[in-house]
């Protein structure tokens, strides 16, 4: 067997375009010295990278740097899905960033900069297709983020944050490497499709207590990722601390990254019947930890980190029918990792548009604030208000935001189609639990200020009598949230589109 491996450069002109993007940032950033000019390289460059995804996936599914069957990147529809949501996801956080970094906290060269690295990450884990390719590319999307957390000049609970996500994240990268190390050694193979047909022939492998040691190190070291219960606490207390962009570029990007990593080692190398039931008991903790202490949430980024632990275990959730016979048939199994992908876009859309608005309804380079600073909020402020609450009613899955909705719709049907009915029944709880802080949140926004019941607020007050803040008047916040939130109108509208995208 030949060990010259292929290289198809058409397969890698996304993740070429996104590294570039990276290279030509720094060029801008020291031969030009404006702000404006390395922000538009950047934009530009996440723009070409999404185009370039787009038009690779367009075509039919290609492999490279392969040896033989095995193959290191391989790009087809659901790799393309990932790496177009990535780039679009990070263009929209550069555009949110744009008040903060008018403001100096940030430098932006170095801002840029380090979300350009994040984005290359994310578009070429979407394509690995084995091991060294997948963790490799899993730390350049999560590296730049620990800077990027603590990067807000003078803000202590910024840098806390930073060394707190930094610990944990080493904790786990450490967990997922020992575990591929051990996997290794159990098969002695790293692809991915390699490693699942060796133990597809050898049951024997998963008597041994090396195999089942790699397969519970890796699971877990990417569950640390998603920020699945019991490895969670990093999440609250990092998107609380960090600056309100790079805490939506974490809530999306980064969980959409997790959620692409443990589905391709899933999907392709690890045994269903040992993973599956692993999964169906994280998903089910995540949901219910995250559901039960967002109840509790004063703080409005502390509510959204809760309830972005509790729609983790609603994206493990179609995983968890793997645990039964009905749920590893062919069909079976296509409808729960599709489900799983699709629910984790319907997600991150949502998401970001929740934090758009959030953006745009605090002053420039604040923090989320409480519940009760957004008390009112309509009445100043009635669109973005308005667009705030159909992403949250969505991420509560009800209508009109039809895309959250299709989403719950989607993992439940996948669960009962996998013979996983308890578990469905366990979804559907927790979706109820989850109205109750989603539509907290969205009432506190039509209500009168405290100290004012049932009257409008005096010009100028808001909370407590306290004199009201003024919100980010930027354009292009306002374009990035009526943008997410055509979006998530659109994709409810054309749900099986995505599903179609992400079964391929």
């Amino acid at each position: 067997m030949s060990v010259v491996q292929s290289v198809d450069n058409v397969a890698l002109l996304p993740a070429y375009l996104a590294a570039g993007t990276a290279v030509l940032v720094l060029l801008a950033d020291l031969l030009v010295a404006r702000a404006r000019v390395t922000l538009a390289t950047a934009a530009v460059g996440a723009t070409a990278t999404a185009l370039g995804a787009a038009l690779v996936g367009a075509g039919d599914e290609r492999r490279t740097f392969c040896v033989g069957p095995d193959c290191s990147y391989v790009f087809g529809g659901r790799a393309a899905l990932v790496a177009a949501v990535v780039a679009l996801l990070t263009l929209g956080v550069l555009a949110l960033s744009g008040p903060l970094l008018r403001a100096g906290q940030s430098p932006t060269g170095e801002y840029c900069f380090l979300l350009a690295c994040s984005m290359t990450g994310g578009v070429v884990l979407g394509a690995a297709g084995d091991l060294i390719t997948l963790i490799v590319a899993l730390e350049t999307l999560t590296l730049p983020l620990y800077v990027l957390v603590g990067l807000r000049r003078g803000s202590l609970a910024s840098a806390e944050a930073a060394v707190t996500f930094f610990v944990v994240s080493v904790v786990a990268t450490t967990l997922t490497l020992l575990g591929a190390a051990l996997l290794y050694a159990a098969t002695g193979g790293l692809h991915l499709g390699r490693i699942g047909a060796i133990l597809a022939d050898r049951p024997d492998l998963l008597d041994l207590p090396l195999t089942t040691a790699a397969v519970a190190l890796v699971v877990l070291g990417l569950a640390f990722k998603v920020a699945a219960v019991p490895f969670h606490a990093w999440a609250p207390a990092t998107y609380d601390g960090a600056p309100l962009p790079v805490a939506a570029y974490l809530s999306t990007v980064s969980k959409l990254g997790g959620v692409v990593a443990l589905l391709a080692v899933v999907q392709h190398a690890l045994p269903a019947d040992v993973t599956g039931p692993v999964l169906a008991l994280l998903a089910v903790l995540t949901m219910t930890v995250g559901n039960l202490v967002a109840l509790r949430q004063r703080r409005t980024v502390r509510l959204l980190a809760w309830s972005s632990v509790a729609q983790a275990g609603y994206i493990l959730a179609p995983l968890g029918a793997l645990a039964l016979a009905a749920g590893r048939t062919d069909d079976a199994r296509t409808a729960a990792y599709a489900a799983a992908v699709a629910y984790a876009v319907f997600f991150v859309v949502l998401e970001l548009a929740a934090f758009a608005a959030l953006v745009a309804l605090r002053p420039a380079g604040a923090d989320g604030g409480t519940v009760d600073d957004l008390r009112g909020a309509a009445r100043r402020h009635p669109w973005r208000a308005a667009a705030l609450g159909l992403a949250l009613v969505g991420l509560a899955g009800l209508p009109p935001g039809l895309a959250g909705l299709f989403a719950k719709v989607t993992v439940v049907r996948s669960l009962l189609d996998g013979g996983a009915g308890w578990l469905a029944v366990v979804v559907a709880v927790n979706a109820v639990i989850g109205l109750a802080y989603y539509l907290r949140l969205t009432a506190a926004l039509w209500a009168a200020p405290a100290g004012l019941p049932g009257t409008d607020a005096a010009p100028g007050v808001g909370s407590v009598g306290a004199p009201a803040v003024v919100p980010v008047r930027a354009r292009t916040v306002g374009v990035v949230l009526a943008v997410a939130t055509a979006a998530a109108l659109v994709i409810g509208f054309a749900p099986q589109f995505v599903l179609d995208v992400a079964a391929r």
